[in-house]
């Protein structure tokens, strides 16, 4: 049976949403007095789904959506908004409420929202328990040096890595952050073969160079190549592209604190400080990034105090 948590510091509209959830006999309903007392609770055991008001003491509403977005990210929250709450309404959203119910419309739309919002749920949560249990996974892209299909590939990979728990979010991030140096340097100096010292020399001559050899041959034609095998241990991503390539053991030391403030290197300070390891081929035209699977670390309290 679906566990609803009702949260709200007024013992009248409790009640009153109390009421309404109780008509649907296919939910269980809890209560909390305000945002802290909701973590304890859900920190104790989690519901399907919380019902929260926006305005409340000690712990708004907002509040309250952020730390579960944040600790509880399968939970999702309904607002419920009152006249004059609209703007903070809207932030909750962004931040990660799932929906709301204006207050005056509680009777019609209610049940029906938290209907709506667990069958949501709980696909998304079969789902992650199904990317959880996916033994191995194998994905090959093969795309023309279009910078703007970057950031498309490197969200696919980082949703699979985090769906499989390899990582977690700060991981994930940082995961995204060194495929794409990867990418960047696979187009641009890779296939077009636009090195980082004039973009040290001249920033514009160095686009001006990039978007003139995107068009012309035999820089157009080529291509980059990801490859990435994903285990529940392991997420190993191979990045080729077709130029000449270059030789690895000339590349600038990252870590030398003479090098840190350099456009040349920092892509590989990136990707060798983000990933547990990144080799090139021989040829330089290959680079193979590893990320491992981390012990999960423990959580100093439940933020409720």
């Amino acid at each position: 049976m679906p566990k609803v948590l009702v949260v709200d510091d007024a013992v009248v509209d409790r009640r009153l949403v109390g009421g309404l959830l109780a008509g649907d006999p296919a939910f269980q309903v809890e209560f909390a007095g305000g945002g802290r007392e909701a973590l304890e609770l859900i920190a104790r055991a989690a519901p399907n789904v919380v019902v929260t008001d926006l305005r409340m003491p000690e712990m708004d509403g907002m509040q309250l959506v952020e730390h579960i977005r944040q600790y509880h990210p399968l939970v999702p929250v309904i607002l419920m908004t009152s006249v004059g709450s609209e703007e903070i309404a809207v932030q909750a959203l962004r931040a990660g409420a799932s929906s709301y119910v204006p207050k005056r419309l509680l009777a019609q739309e209610l049940i029906s929202t938290v209907h709506s919002v667990l069958s949501v749920a709980i696909r998304q949560r079969n789902h992650a328990r199904v990317m959880q249990r996916m033994a191995s996974q194998h994905a090959v892209f093969v795309f023309e040096n279009d910078s703007a299909l970057i950031p498309q590939v490197v969200g696919f990979l980082q949703e699979h890595v985090t769906q499989m728990g390899i990582c977690d979010d700060a991981d994930r991030m940082r995961i995204g952050v060194a495929l794409e140096e990867a990418l960047v340097n696979a187009v641009y100096h890779g296939n077009l073969e636009v090195t980082s010292h004039l973009r040290e020399q001249d920033d514009r001559a160095y686009y001006d160079l990039i978007e003139r050899r995107s068009g012309e041959a035999p820089y157009r034609d080529r291509r980059v190549h990801v490859e990435a095998s994903l285990s529940p241990d392991l997420a190993v991503f191979v990045v080729r592209d077709e130029g000449n390539g270059f030789d690895p053991t000339c590349l600038p030391d990252p870590t030398d604190p003479a090098n840190l403030d350099r456009v040349c290197g920092r892509g590989v300070l990136l990707m060798r400080t983000f990933m547990d390891e990144v080799r090139y081929n021989e040829r330089g035209n290959e680079v193979t990034l590893t990320k491992r699977r981390r012990a999960p670390q423990a959580v100093a309290g439940n933020g409720a105090s």
